[in-house]
Order: structure tokens, then sequence, then C-alpha cells
């Protein structure tokens, strides 16, 4: 087996918790929607529309980590958003200020 190359943890709170394992206090984590309102966020949000943001790994780390960089987290969740599924279905999905979209521009045959 190849030897990994993974840095060591710094911080493994919430996975020690989810196996059950005691820990010394609850881990906090926050969800991607929590930093909507960082400054940092709303610049990045600024210069790139939200998919470009959900599907650009360097972009989504950055705003995954904003919050953590910010507060004394023990996790986040990856920035991402469910839309991004039906997109990878072949439909398209836009996301315009103040409503949702989704128009589906696939058949289904049924035999």
């Amino acid at each position: 087996m190849a030897q990994s190359t993974f840095p060591e943890l710094q911080n493994d709170l919430v996975l020690r918790a989810a196996r059950g394992e005691s820990v010394e206090r609850v881990p906090v984590w926050v969800m991607r929607q929590a930093g909507r309102y960082l400054p940092e966020f709303q610049a990045i949000r600024k210069e790139h529309d939200f998919f470009t943001l959900c599907q650009t790994p360097e972009l989504a780390c950055e705003v995954t980590l904003q919050p953590i960089r910010k507060f004394d987290l023990d996790a986040a969740i990856i920035f991402s958003d469910i839309l991004v599924i039906p997109q990878a279905m072949g439909m398209k999905v836009e996301m315009i200020p103040g409503k949702v979209s989704a128009e589906i521009s696939c058949l289904a045959i049924i035999t």
C-alpha cells in the first residue's frame, strides 16, 4: 500500500465525536450559508457567479475556509449547492437575483 502524504490532522474533534469517542467539548462547525455575510465572501461573489464558485475547486475551498479563519470552528461543510446536481444531469439552471428558474432540457424515453 502506498504511503499517505496527507498532512497530520490538527483538529480531529469532529471525527472523534462522529465515531462516538469521548471528546473534551462539543464540536462546532458551520454550513456554507453561514459565510454569506462575510465581507470576504461578498468580495469573491462580486467577481464570480454562484455556479463558478461551486464548480471551481480553488474558489469553493476559499469560501469554505473563510469562516474557519475568522472564527474558532472545528469543521466546515464544503461549499456547493444542490442545484449542481440537475446541472450535471444536463439541465439548464440559472441563478437570478430574487428567484431560481430551472429549464429542463432532457428527454426521457420509456419503453
